[in-house]
Protein backbone atom coordinates (compact mmCIF):
# COMPACT_ATOMS: atom_id res chain seq x y z
CA UNK A 1 0.00 0.00 0.00
CA UNK A 2 1.22 3.51 -1.19
CA UNK A 3 0.14 7.15 -1.20
CA UNK A 4 1.51 9.14 -4.61
CA UNK A 5 0.83 12.38 -5.90
CA UNK A 6 0.05 12.94 -9.44
CA UNK A 7 -1.08 16.82 -10.21
CA UNK A 8 -2.02 18.86 -7.63
CA UNK A 9 -3.58 15.86 -5.71
CA UNK A 10 -2.66 12.92 -3.37
CA UNK A 11 -3.76 9.14 -4.32
CA UNK A 12 -4.17 5.88 -2.52
CA UNK A 13 -2.45 3.11 -4.33
CA UNK A 14 -4.22 -0.56 -2.42
CA UNK A 15 -5.16 -4.30 -2.98
CA UNK A 16 -8.53 -5.67 -1.79
CA UNK A 17 -8.65 -9.58 -2.30
CA UNK A 18 -5.82 -9.39 -5.11
CA UNK A 19 -7.27 -6.40 -7.05
CA UNK A 20 -5.47 -3.20 -7.12
CA UNK A 21 -7.55 -0.32 -6.41
CA UNK A 22 -5.88 3.78 -6.53
CA UNK A 23 -8.22 6.46 -5.31
CA UNK A 24 -8.14 10.67 -5.47
CA UNK A 25 -8.25 11.53 -1.89
CA UNK A 26 -7.11 15.25 -1.68
CA UNK A 27 -4.32 17.57 -2.12
CA UNK A 28 -2.70 17.02 1.43
CA UNK A 29 -0.78 14.65 2.15
CA UNK A 30 -1.07 13.88 5.20
CA UNK A 31 -5.16 13.30 4.92
CA UNK A 32 -4.13 10.75 2.10
CA UNK A 33 -2.04 8.91 4.52
CA UNK A 34 -4.46 9.04 7.37
CA UNK A 35 -7.41 7.56 4.69
CA UNK A 36 -5.02 5.04 3.71
CA UNK A 37 -4.54 3.95 7.41
CA UNK A 38 -8.38 3.44 7.89
CA UNK A 39 -8.02 1.93 4.51
CA UNK A 40 -5.81 -1.05 6.13
CA UNK A 41 -7.69 -1.71 9.16
CA UNK A 42 -11.25 -1.10 7.18
CA UNK A 43 -9.42 -4.08 5.11
CA UNK A 44 -7.73 -6.30 8.22
CA UNK A 45 -11.21 -6.43 9.98
CA UNK A 46 -13.29 -7.71 6.71
CA UNK A 47 -10.31 -10.88 6.23
CA UNK A 48 -9.11 -11.73 9.84
CA UNK A 49 -12.40 -10.71 11.85
CA UNK A 50 -15.44 -10.67 9.46
CA UNK A 51 -16.46 -7.02 10.46
CA UNK A 52 -17.10 -5.13 7.45
CA UNK A 53 -18.33 -1.57 6.79
CA UNK A 54 -21.70 0.20 5.02
CA UNK A 55 -21.76 0.18 1.63
CA UNK A 56 -22.49 3.46 -0.10
CA UNK A 57 -25.45 2.19 -2.34
CA UNK A 58 -28.88 4.20 -2.58
CA UNK A 59 -32.01 2.54 -1.97
CA UNK A 60 -33.07 2.99 -5.24
CA UNK A 61 -30.06 1.26 -6.93
CA UNK A 62 -30.17 -1.84 -4.31
CA UNK A 63 -33.98 -2.28 -4.91
CA UNK A 64 -33.16 -2.62 -8.70
CA UNK A 65 -30.42 -5.53 -7.64
CA UNK A 66 -33.16 -7.29 -5.12
CA UNK A 67 -35.89 -7.66 -8.13
CA UNK A 68 -33.01 -9.04 -10.54
CA UNK A 69 -32.66 -11.62 -7.26
CA UNK A 70 -36.54 -11.97 -7.01
CA UNK A 71 -36.78 -12.36 -10.68
CA UNK A 72 -34.29 -15.01 -10.51
CA UNK A 73 -35.50 -17.14 -7.36
CA UNK A 74 -38.91 -16.31 -6.66
CA UNK A 75 -42.14 -17.50 -8.42
CA UNK A 76 -43.48 -14.87 -10.90
CA UNK A 77 -46.85 -13.91 -8.53
CA UNK A 78 -44.33 -13.59 -5.80
CA UNK A 79 -42.03 -11.25 -8.03
CA UNK A 80 -44.89 -9.45 -9.39
CA UNK A 81 -45.69 -8.60 -5.72
CA UNK A 82 -42.06 -7.76 -4.91
CA UNK A 83 -42.42 -5.23 -7.82
CA UNK A 84 -45.68 -3.81 -6.20
CA UNK A 85 -44.13 -3.01 -2.86
CA UNK A 86 -40.88 -1.64 -3.94
CA UNK A 87 -42.24 0.67 -6.23
CA UNK A 88 -44.30 1.91 -2.90
CA UNK A 89 -41.22 1.84 -0.89
CA UNK A 90 -39.20 3.84 -3.31
CA UNK A 91 -41.84 7.53 -2.72
CA UNK A 92 -40.83 7.25 0.42
CA UNK A 93 -36.84 5.88 1.05
CA UNK A 94 -35.66 6.91 -2.84
CA UNK A 95 -32.24 9.21 -1.99
CA UNK A 96 -31.40 7.49 0.94
CA UNK A 97 -28.86 5.42 1.45
CA UNK A 98 -29.44 1.70 2.63
CA UNK A 99 -27.27 2.25 5.80
CA UNK A 100 -29.45 6.14 6.71
CA UNK A 101 -32.84 4.62 6.93
CA UNK A 102 -33.90 3.88 10.67
CA UNK A 103 -36.19 2.15 12.67
CA UNK A 104 -38.08 6.00 13.14
CA UNK A 105 -37.89 6.42 9.01
CA UNK A 106 -39.84 2.79 8.95
CA UNK A 107 -42.53 3.30 11.76
CA UNK A 108 -43.26 6.71 9.87
CA UNK A 109 -43.95 5.10 6.68
CA UNK A 110 -45.99 2.36 8.73
CA UNK A 111 -48.24 5.31 9.79
CA UNK A 112 -48.85 6.88 6.83
CA UNK A 113 -49.41 4.12 4.63
CA UNK A 114 -51.95 3.03 7.40
CA UNK A 115 -54.27 6.01 6.86
CA UNK A 116 -54.95 4.62 2.72
CA UNK A 117 -54.36 1.06 3.20
CA UNK A 118 -55.35 -1.69 5.03
CA UNK A 119 -52.83 -3.20 7.58
CA UNK A 120 -52.31 -6.03 5.16
CA UNK A 121 -50.75 -4.27 2.86
CA UNK A 122 -48.54 -2.66 5.04
CA UNK A 123 -47.35 -6.02 5.71
CA UNK A 124 -46.82 -7.04 2.86
CA UNK A 125 -44.69 -4.05 2.11
CA UNK A 126 -42.46 -4.37 5.19
CA UNK A 127 -42.21 -7.97 4.92
CA UNK A 128 -40.07 -7.80 1.67
CA UNK A 129 -38.38 -4.39 2.51
CA UNK A 130 -37.18 -6.78 5.80
CA UNK A 131 -35.86 -9.52 3.19
CA UNK A 132 -34.37 -6.69 1.29
CA UNK A 133 -32.16 -5.62 4.18
CA UNK A 134 -31.39 -9.91 5.43
CA UNK A 135 -30.16 -9.67 1.47
CA UNK A 136 -28.41 -6.95 1.96
CA UNK A 137 -26.71 -8.13 5.15
CA UNK A 138 -25.95 -11.15 3.27
CA UNK A 139 -24.18 -9.78 0.72
CA UNK A 140 -22.54 -7.17 2.67
CA UNK A 141 -23.97 -4.29 1.36
CA UNK A 142 -24.99 -3.21 5.38
CA UNK A 143 -23.87 -4.09 8.63
CA UNK A 144 -27.67 -4.33 10.21
CA UNK A 145 -30.72 -4.24 9.04
CA UNK A 146 -33.09 -1.23 10.66
CA UNK A 147 -36.52 -3.73 10.74
CA UNK A 148 -34.85 -5.76 13.60
CA UNK A 149 -37.10 -4.22 16.00
CA UNK A 150 -39.96 -2.85 13.98
CA UNK A 151 -43.39 -5.16 14.31
CA UNK A 152 -45.86 -6.00 11.46
CA UNK A 153 -49.33 -5.09 12.53
CA UNK A 154 -52.20 -7.15 13.88
CA UNK A 155 -54.20 -8.40 11.05
CA UNK A 156 -57.72 -9.56 11.58
CA UNK A 157 -58.07 -13.79 10.70
CA UNK A 158 -58.54 -14.59 6.98
CA UNK A 159 -61.66 -15.07 5.59
CA UNK A 160 -62.95 -18.31 5.70
CA UNK A 161 -66.12 -18.91 3.18
CA UNK A 162 -67.18 -22.46 2.23
CA UNK A 163 -70.11 -23.97 1.02
CA UNK A 164 -72.28 -26.39 2.43
CA UNK A 165 -73.20 -29.87 0.85
CA UNK A 166 -76.36 -28.60 -0.45
CA UNK A 167 -74.96 -25.24 -2.12
CA UNK A 168 -72.49 -27.44 -3.74
CA UNK A 169 -74.45 -29.66 -5.65
CA UNK A 170 -76.37 -26.41 -6.46
CA UNK A 171 -73.09 -25.21 -7.92
CA UNK A 172 -72.10 -28.14 -9.98
CA UNK A 173 -75.48 -28.75 -11.82
CA UNK A 174 -75.28 -24.68 -12.75
CA UNK A 175 -71.72 -25.05 -14.13
CA UNK A 176 -71.14 -25.46 -17.98
CA UNK A 177 -69.14 -28.53 -19.08
CA UNK A 178 -65.85 -26.83 -19.29
CA UNK A 179 -66.36 -25.66 -15.75
CA UNK A 180 -68.12 -28.53 -14.17
CA UNK A 181 -64.65 -30.82 -14.26
CA UNK A 182 -62.02 -27.50 -13.07
CA UNK A 183 -64.42 -27.19 -9.78
CA UNK A 184 -64.95 -30.62 -9.11
CA UNK A 185 -60.97 -30.60 -8.85
CA UNK A 186 -60.85 -27.76 -6.77
CA UNK A 187 -63.94 -29.45 -4.48
CA UNK A 188 -61.65 -32.55 -4.04
CA UNK A 189 -58.37 -31.80 -3.73
CA UNK A 190 -58.40 -28.25 -2.42
CA UNK A 191 -56.13 -27.27 -5.29
CA UNK A 192 -55.79 -23.37 -6.02
CA UNK A 193 -56.58 -22.39 -9.00
CA UNK A 194 -53.73 -21.44 -10.82
CA UNK A 195 -52.38 -25.03 -9.60
CA UNK A 196 -55.48 -26.85 -11.52
CA UNK A 197 -55.17 -24.75 -14.73
CA UNK A 198 -51.69 -25.13 -14.96
CA UNK A 199 -52.30 -29.34 -14.51
CA UNK A 200 -50.37 -31.37 -16.94
CA UNK A 201 -51.47 -35.15 -17.58
CA UNK A 202 -47.84 -36.00 -16.72
CA UNK A 203 -49.05 -35.08 -13.66
CA UNK A 204 -52.07 -37.21 -12.96
CA UNK A 205 -51.22 -41.00 -12.17
CA UNK A 206 -54.85 -42.81 -12.27
CA UNK A 207 -53.58 -46.09 -11.69
CA UNK A 208 -52.66 -45.25 -8.57
CA UNK A 209 -54.71 -42.07 -7.77
CA UNK A 210 -52.68 -39.42 -6.99
CA UNK A 211 -51.98 -35.60 -8.57
CA UNK A 212 -48.23 -34.50 -8.11
CA UNK A 213 -48.56 -30.83 -7.74
CA UNK A 214 -45.11 -29.09 -7.98
CA UNK A 215 -44.72 -25.54 -7.13
CA UNK A 216 -43.05 -23.33 -9.19
CA UNK A 217 -41.48 -21.41 -6.34
CA UNK A 218 -38.80 -24.07 -4.99
CA UNK A 219 -39.94 -26.63 -7.22
CA UNK A 220 -41.76 -28.79 -4.15
CA UNK A 221 -43.79 -31.76 -4.67
CA UNK A 222 -47.30 -32.03 -3.05
CA UNK A 223 -48.90 -35.71 -3.75
CA UNK A 224 -52.96 -35.55 -3.38
CA UNK A 225 -54.76 -37.93 -3.41
CA UNK A 226 -57.57 -39.16 -5.86
CA UNK A 227 -61.38 -40.09 -4.64
CA UNK A 228 -63.55 -41.45 -6.32
CA UNK A 229 -65.15 -38.80 -7.24
CA UNK A 230 -62.32 -37.29 -9.20
CA UNK A 231 -61.12 -40.48 -10.50
CA UNK A 232 -64.65 -40.56 -13.06
CA UNK A 233 -64.17 -37.33 -13.28
CA UNK A 234 -60.57 -37.83 -14.82
CA UNK A 235 -61.39 -40.81 -16.32
CA UNK A 236 -64.00 -38.89 -18.67
CA UNK A 237 -61.21 -36.07 -19.67
CA UNK A 238 -58.86 -39.02 -20.61
CA UNK A 239 -61.06 -40.38 -23.64
CA UNK A 240 -60.18 -36.92 -25.23
CA UNK A 241 -56.97 -35.58 -24.82
CA UNK A 242 -56.24 -32.30 -26.55
CA UNK A 243 -53.46 -31.07 -24.98
CA UNK A 244 -50.74 -31.85 -22.60
CA UNK A 245 -52.95 -29.93 -20.24
CA UNK A 246 -55.75 -31.73 -18.48
CA UNK A 247 -57.96 -28.67 -18.90
CA UNK A 248 -58.15 -26.85 -22.52
CA UNK A 249 -60.64 -25.98 -24.81
CA UNK A 250 -61.20 -27.57 -28.57
CA UNK A 251 -58.22 -26.72 -29.84
CA UNK A 252 -56.14 -27.78 -26.92
CA UNK A 253 -55.22 -24.23 -25.76
CA UNK A 254 -54.96 -24.21 -21.47
CA UNK A 255 -58.15 -22.22 -20.19
CA UNK A 256 -56.26 -18.94 -19.20
CA UNK A 257 -59.46 -17.37 -17.20
CA UNK A 258 -62.43 -18.62 -15.99
CA UNK A 259 -63.57 -15.83 -14.17
CA UNK A 260 -66.48 -15.14 -16.29
CA UNK A 261 -68.08 -18.63 -16.35
CA UNK A 262 -67.50 -19.15 -12.72
CA UNK A 263 -69.44 -15.89 -11.96
CA UNK A 264 -71.93 -16.82 -14.68
CA UNK A 265 -72.42 -19.96 -12.66
CA UNK A 266 -72.41 -18.24 -9.73
CA UNK A 267 -75.31 -15.99 -10.37
CA UNK A 268 -77.20 -19.39 -12.02
CA UNK A 269 -77.14 -21.16 -8.54
CA UNK A 270 -77.74 -17.83 -6.39
CA UNK A 271 -74.70 -17.80 -4.21
CA UNK A 272 -73.52 -15.07 -3.49
CA UNK A 273 -70.38 -13.38 -2.09
CA UNK A 274 -68.12 -16.17 -3.05
CA UNK A 275 -64.58 -16.33 -4.66
CA UNK A 276 -63.09 -19.69 -6.55
CA UNK A 277 -60.82 -19.82 -4.12
CA UNK A 278 -63.14 -20.20 -1.49
CA UNK A 279 -63.63 -23.52 -2.98
CA UNK A 280 -60.15 -24.53 -1.21
CA UNK A 281 -61.65 -23.30 1.92
CA UNK A 282 -64.91 -25.57 0.87
CA UNK A 283 -62.36 -28.67 0.91
CA UNK A 284 -60.69 -27.98 3.83
CA UNK A 285 -63.85 -27.10 5.98
CA UNK A 286 -65.48 -30.27 4.96
CA UNK A 287 -62.20 -32.93 5.68
CA UNK A 288 -61.87 -31.51 8.67
CA UNK A 289 -65.89 -31.81 9.46
CA UNK A 290 -65.68 -35.03 8.48
CA UNK A 291 -62.83 -35.95 11.12
CA UNK A 292 -59.54 -35.61 9.00
CA UNK A 293 -56.69 -34.36 11.49
CA UNK A 294 -54.95 -31.06 10.76
CA UNK A 295 -51.90 -32.44 9.91
CA UNK A 296 -52.83 -34.14 7.28
CA UNK A 297 -55.33 -31.21 6.01
CA UNK A 298 -52.19 -29.32 6.10
CA UNK A 299 -49.94 -31.63 4.24
CA UNK A 300 -52.50 -32.15 1.09
CA UNK A 301 -53.51 -28.88 0.69
CA UNK A 302 -49.54 -27.61 0.97
CA UNK A 303 -49.85 -25.09 3.80
CA UNK A 304 -46.36 -23.85 5.46
CA UNK A 305 -47.18 -23.16 8.68
CA UNK A 306 -49.91 -24.95 10.41
CA UNK A 307 -51.39 -21.69 11.53
CA UNK A 308 -53.41 -21.16 7.97
CA UNK A 309 -54.80 -24.71 8.39
CA UNK A 310 -55.96 -24.32 12.13
CA UNK A 311 -58.03 -21.55 10.88
CA UNK A 312 -60.57 -24.55 10.28
CA UNK A 313 -60.57 -26.23 13.80
CA UNK A 314 -63.13 -24.56 15.24
CA UNK A 315 -65.55 -26.31 12.48
CA UNK A 316 -65.14 -30.00 14.20
CA UNK A 317 -66.70 -30.13 18.25
CA UNK A 318 -67.79 -33.08 17.77
CA UNK A 319 -64.37 -34.34 16.68
CA UNK A 320 -62.52 -32.81 19.14
CA UNK A 321 -65.21 -34.08 21.07
CA UNK A 322 -64.31 -37.88 20.22
CA UNK A 323 -60.39 -37.61 20.49
CA UNK A 324 -61.07 -36.93 24.27
CA UNK A 325 -63.40 -39.65 24.74
CA UNK A 326 -60.93 -41.93 23.56
CA UNK A 327 -58.87 -41.68 26.75
CA UNK A 328 -61.86 -43.77 28.45
CA UNK A 329 -60.52 -47.13 26.33
CA UNK A 330 -56.87 -45.74 27.69
CA UNK A 331 -56.88 -45.06 31.38
CA UNK A 332 -57.99 -47.77 33.87
CA UNK A 333 -58.93 -45.37 36.57
CA UNK A 334 -62.65 -46.64 37.23
CA UNK A 335 -62.21 -50.12 35.52
CA UNK A 336 -63.63 -48.76 32.71
CA UNK A 337 -66.90 -48.41 34.40
CA UNK A 338 -68.31 -44.60 32.89
CA UNK A 339 -71.90 -44.96 34.31
CA UNK A 340 -72.26 -42.08 37.06
CA UNK A 341 -73.59 -44.80 39.29
CA UNK A 342 -71.01 -46.94 39.44
CA UNK A 343 -67.89 -43.82 40.11
CA UNK A 344 -68.21 -43.94 44.16
CA UNK A 345 -65.90 -41.42 45.93
CA UNK A 346 -63.54 -42.79 47.83
CA UNK A 347 -63.27 -43.48 51.46
CA UNK A 348 -60.98 -40.86 53.02
CA UNK A 349 -59.77 -41.05 56.60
Amino acid sequence: MAIFKKGDNWYIDYYVKGKRKRKKVSSSKKLAEQVLKDVHVKIAKEEYLGVYSDRKIVFEDFSQEYLDYSRANKAPSSYKRDCLSISILKKTFEGHFLFEITPQMIEKYKAERLKSVSPATVNRELSCLKHMYTKAVEWKVVTASPLKGVKLFKEPPGRLRYLSAQDVELLLKACSDHLRPIVVMALNTGMRKSEILNLKWSQVDLKNRKLSVIKTKNNEVRVIPINETLSKELHILSKNVKSQFVFSDEFGTPFGDIKKGFAAALRRAKIEDFRFHDLRHTFGSHMVMSGVDLRTVQQIMGHKDIKMTMRYSHLSPEYVQDAIRRLDSVWTLYGHQTKSENLKPRTTY
